[in-house]
């Protein structure tokens, strides 16, 4: 008998793949372990190609089986968002954007960005997610989201990277630190202070670029603290827990007992970037594009 590739064992190798244990994966899918079993090994077949390899102890996938992991992924989620694209599109919707952002970009980017999409595209539908530089990119790769908002000055091939805003940096001070904006010369007077950064991992160019303004003057930070948001940094940083440098823009929308001094003077800036897929086929993602080019 002649078997095709069908949906259901897209479905079924997938729930296999992320598990690793076939009975776990059989209950995610409320089937028997043998009929699991059974479908992956017809799978198998079809593709004259072993996806994983079984012993008494683990499962573990092939290298055939991991690249196969990362399309399956891919296909399903893409499926997916054609089903929710269509449904927008046939209640008269041009569609949706799926939008990824550091939190800086909340401050006048994306708040602009939606703004005009209302004014100038009422039928798009908008959803938006927080995410890490790193987080972001994947997703895009992933085509799980459309477009992101990124502080990165390279990105894998096949994505498009756009600077759409130029920002300062400003130190960030307890109300009552002895260091005002009048007195302040340079960064080398708080060289001896904490340095509270957000994490390497959520924006590494960041990290590098004040790790530069500090040897720029003279001196290494001592970071005591990271973190991936703004206002936890800028919580640490009014209980004296140490001091922070961040993009200027970062100042407007907390309130708390800090201050901020414009570091006006240094060369390094905060540079925010779009990024996408090259070859991504949401319809309305060019209309955001456009959009962004002309703010």
């Amino acid at each position: 008998m002649n078997y095709q590739i069908e949906l259901r064992h897209f479905i079924y190798f997938l729930a296999v793949a992320e598990e690793l244990h076939y009975r776990k994966a059989a209950e995610k899918l409320f089937i028997s372990q043998p009929g699991l079993s059974t479908q992956i090994k017809q799978m198998e077949g079809i593709l004259q190609t072993q996806l994983f390899i079984r012993d008494k102890k683990k499962v573990r996938l092939t290298p055939a089986g991991a690249f196969l992991k990362g399309e399956v992924e891919f296909i399903l989620n893409h499926l997916e968002q054609t089903k929710k694209q269509l449904k927008l599109i046939g209640e008269g919707h041009l569609g949706e954007i799926r939008i990824g952002f550091l939190g800086s970009a909340m401050q006048n980017v994306i708040p602009n960005l939606l703004l005009d999409l209302k004014e100038k595209f009422p039928f798009i539908h908008t959803s938006l997610e927080e995410l890490s530089n790193r987080a972001q990119i994947s997703a895009i790769l992933r085509d799980k989201l459309d477009l992101g908002f990124v502080r990165l000055s390279r990105v894998p091939k096949g994505l498009k990277l756009k600077p759409v805003f130029e920002d300062t940096f400003s130190l960030v001070l307890p109300a009552d630190h002895i260091l005002n904006e009048k007195d302040f010369k340079s960064i080398n007077q708080v060289a001896t202070d904490d340095f509270i950064l957000f994490s390497q991992d959520y924006s590494p160019q960041y990290y590098d670029t004040v790790l530069s303004i500090c040897e720029d003057a003279g001196f290494s930070p001592n970071v005591s603290h990271k973190s991936v948001h703004a206002q936890t940094v800028f919580k640490l940083v009014e209980n004296k827990l140490g001091i922070a440098i961040v993009p200027t823009a970062l100042q407007y929308g907390f309130q708390m007992k800090v201050k901020f001094i414009e570091l006006k003077k240094i060369k390094q800036r905060a540079i925010l970037s779009m990024v996408w897929k090259e070859d991504n086929r949401n319809p309305v993602l060019q209309n955001c594009i456009d959009l962004l080019l002309k703010l």
